[in-house]
């Protein structure tokens, strides 16, 4: 969007273009759309205007039909036939002409009455027919029609078979209500009845007929073919009539699939509120049963003012969608070529008038792209033929300068390029030479502190050996003198001498670690994998209090120069460290080994403990440090591990994160780069240091 107004601003053809075009893009689509709005609102009007008339004329057929009832009552209640049987109390002949008029007349139940509601046409006079307002005005000479509900159990009274006939299961229907209703066994019944008076005028019996409208399916059709006759729908659409129980369909038309009707589906809830909750007439789009259609509805009121169901009418709606988009279409086509066609006659006339400004401008394009481009000779003699002969000139003068700027470019190029290039190597040596002062600076830390730690351990080795000589000698003489005669004490003597043979013993090991030269071992080729099998049976012990799995994948082919008492000591202290590290259940320690190319063999240990603290992770190599608690550990571990494998010339490294287990990795070498004493390891460090800072000195 940005760059189609760049290029509007940028030209003046566009924006001749756009104040042509301007009032055809904006009124033409403005146009459009307010004839769509206004066909769609008008359409839809009419449709809801329509099918506010069908409602009209079914309710009007509605209150017939009740009416021509109550008519065909009156007619059989002037018979003079059913006034003898009535004066002489024929029973049986009344049970047949009732049972006749019945069946012609279409009623669903027709009954002769008293005005206390007892049955005249049986011997059995106990039954009672259903009260209701419609009674009471009977009793008092009024005859009247109009719609009551009927319970299952008053049905069954009056015949079992109405009771079948109104027995629906409900269907789950998108829309409705929830309900916990699985069936309906009630009966909406069209009732008349119409009072036989004697001579003296005063009521003497009543007949009492009703028709059911439960799977009335005569009554619904008739209804619809009033309302919606030949030539009052668009082809495809359909024109239904439905008479509902509350919200459920127990008379309809609504195909559910093809020749099946919608019987015991419901009305969509938003319906339901308006018209049986408020008792307003519903007059809208509706969701009927699986599609959409132009409804109206209305409440059924029955003889006692209540609410008790709906009368429905309304037609499928998606005809008239389809045809109104149908029109709409043509409707946007025909915008649509009309703007194309007003656009292309504006373009036409906008060439001629731009042609002299649209060849500078590919002048201009092809001076951008570097080439060599002229407007040259051309038809135009008025203001802009002018301008463009004008150009020529001004182009040939801006190309010479433009040859004089790219020399003068090429040698600052070439110059700036040199200087890159001199300060990019300088930065490269620059990070290398600070590499090197810092592995340079931790190697000296190290090499310091085994120095202050060698003189510290041989003063006090000295210390500490001349002491215990002179007691051993001492004690020596008290057991010879006290043998034979106090054993106990020669005992306890003896065990003295055992504990200060353990301190020399500690001392030795002090002065070992202090200067590992000097207790050096005799350099073996080695199997890397039996010493990993050696050292492990040394810590097997350890499974008794600590439970763990052990996971070995040994590939190590190549043999190395190591003392195999130091390796297995290395080997057996990150185990132990391993093993303390462990949690306390599911704990695993891997083992691996592999050949490190033609130099050596790496050897990994890992576990999935507690890992190392970032704050730890540089000390752990350092003597006497150590996370273990108090009287667990003396920090010497893997201090002595680090010194053994370096002496050796070997590496030594640790990965790890809290809580996710640690990795020790050693790469021992095959000829090993054995350094006897400190005082060479010192003199190389010196050496390296020198030679870092003669390249600072350097660097630029």
């Amino acid at each position: 969007m940005s760059g189609l107004l760049d290029k509007i601003r940028g030209s003046l053809r566009y924006k001749l273009l756009v104040l042509v075009l301007l009032p055809i893009l904006v009124v033409v689509p403005a146009a459009l759309l307010l004839s769509g709005w206004w066909g769609l609102r008008f359409t839809y009007e009419q449709l809801f205007f329509k099918v506010n008339t069908d409602l009209n004329v079914a309710h009007d057929a509605f209150e017939r039909v009740q009416r021509t009832y109550l008519d065909r009552l009156r007619l059989l209640g002037e018979r003079q036939s059913l006034r003898s049987s009535l004066d002489v109390h024929n029973r049986t002949e009344l049970q047949r002409q009732l049972e006749a008029f019945r069946r012609d007349a279409g009623f669903s139940y027709l009954l002769l009455i008293d005005t206390r509601g007892r049955r005249l046409d049986r011997d059995d006079d106990a039954y009672i027919v259903k009260s209701s307002p419609l009674l009471l005005a009977a009793a008092l000479g009024v005859a009247r029609s109009g719609i009551e509900l009927f319970a299952a159990q008053e049905l069954k009274a009056i015949d079992p078979r109405l009771l079948r006939q109104v027995e629906l299961e409900l269907l789950p229907t998108p829309r409705a209500r929830p309900t916990q209703r699985r069936q309906e066994d009630r009966g909406m019944m069209i009732r008349a009845l119409y009072p036989l008076k004697n001579a003296a005028g005063e009521v003497q019996a009543l007949l009492d007929g009703g028709v059911l409208l439960n799977r009335n399916f005569a009554f619904v059709d008739g209804i619809r073919d009033l309302v919606y006759g030949p030539g009052s729908l668009i082809e495809g659409s359909i024109g239904t009539v439905t008479v509902f129980l509350e919200d459920v369909r127990i008379s309809t038309n609504v195909p559910l699939k093809e020749g099946e009707r919608a019987l015991g589906t419901r009305v969509s809830d938003e319906v339901r509120r308006q018209v049986l909750d408020e008792g307003l007439v519903w007059i809208d789009r509706a969701f009927v049963v699986n599609d959409w259609y132009i409804s109206a509805y209305e409440p059924i009121v029955d003889t006692a003012g209540s609410r008790i169901g709906m009368l429905y009418a309304g037609y499928l709606e998606s005809p008239y969608r389809n045809a109104l988009l149908a029109a709409l279409a043509i409707l946007a086509l025909l915008f649509v070529v009309l703007m194309l066609l007003a656009g292309y006659v504006a373009i036409r006339g906008a060439r001629g008038i731009f042609r002299p400004v649209e060849a500078m401008n590919r002048v201009i394009e092809a001076t951008r792209r570097g080439e060599r481009a002229r407007i040259g000779e051309l038809d135009s003699h008025d203001e802009l033929g002018t301008l463009a002969r004008e150009f020529d000139t001004l182009l040939d003068q801006l190309q010479a300068h433009q040859q004089r700027i790219e020399q003068s470019a090429q040698e600052l190029e070439s110059k700036v390029e040199e200087r890159t290039a001199e300060l990019q190597r300088s930065n490269r040596e620059l990070r290398n030479t600070v590499q090197v002062l810092r592995e340079t600076r931790r190697q000296l830390l190290e090499a310091e502190k085994l120095a202050a730690l060698g003189e510290l351990t041989a003063g006090v080795a000295h210390e500490i050996n001349n002491p215990t000589a002179v007691m051993l000698g001492a004690i020596d003489s008290v057991i010879d003198e006290l043998k034979g005669r106090n054993d106990a004490l020669v005992e306890d003597l003896e065990l003295a001498i055992r504990q200060i043979y353990r301190i020399r013993d500690i001392v030795d090991r002090l002065l070992q670690y202090a200067r590992p030269g000097s207790y050096a071992g005799f350099v073996e080729n080695i199997d890397v994998n039996e010493a990993i099998h050696s050292a492990l049976s040394l810590v097997q012990h350890m499974r008794k209090t600590h439970e763990f799995a052990l996971e070995l994948d040994l590939r190590a082919t190549r043999r190395i120069g190591f003392n195999r008492q130091e390796l297995q000591q290395v080997l057996v202290n990150l185990l132990v460290n391993a093993i303390h590290a462990l949690p306390a259940e599911a704990g695993v320690i891997e083992i691996t080994s592999c050949d490190w190319e033609d130099r050596g063999v790496i050897i990994e240990v890992r576990d999935n403990g507690h890992g190392i603290g970032e704050s730890d992770i540089d000390h752990i190599f350092n003597p006497f440090y150590t996370r273990k608690p108090e009287g667990e550990g003396s920090g010497l571990g893997l201090s002595v591990s680090y010194s053994l494998v370096r002496r050796y010339g070997g590496l030594i490294s640790v990965e790890s994160e809290p809580g996710k287990g640690a990795l020790f990795t050693l790469h021992l070498l095959s000829d090993p780069e054995f350094h006897e004493d400190e005082e060479t390891l010192m003199e190389q460090l010196v050496t390296v240091v020198k030679a870092a800072g003669s390249k600072t000195d350097k660097a630029p």
